[in-house]
């Protein structure tokens, strides 16, 4: 049975720090692309971050480089975002993702993050 369990949100002042976590379960998790996604009211999903399955690789979307840092723990089944200097802009709900091939692409079920300004 394969979950995905997002944490860690909440709601942070303009400026403070969340870190989000995704504990995976059910799949093979060091074989996996993983990628953290948000969604805010009335806007479509975007990708926040993305990590190979080894952690040689990432990648940002330009709204969050050098504010937010995606990392990874094989051994624990868990991929994190830390977040730092957050913007109200940054409000939506996040979204975890495991992403191996079409056939083998799972989602969490997502955590809010909310930031007051």
């Amino acid at each position: 049975h394969v979950q995905l369990v997002e944490s860690g949100g909440g709601l942070v002042p303009f400026g403070g720090s969340l870190r989000l976590s995704c504990a995976a379960s059910g799949f093979t998790f060091s074989r996996y692309t993983m990628s953290w996604y948000r969604q805010a009211p009335g806007k479509e999903r975007e990708l926040v971050a993305r990590i190979t399955s080894d952690a040689g690789s990432t990648n940002y979307a330009d709204s969050v480089k050098g504010r937010f840092t995606i990392s990874r723990d094989n051994a624990k089944n868990t991929v994190y975002l830390q977040m730092n200097s957050l913007k109200p802009e940054d409000t939506a709900v996040y979204y975890c993702r495991a992403f191996a091939t079409l056939l083998y692409d799972y989602w969490g079920q997502g955590t809010q993050v909310t930031v007051s300004s």
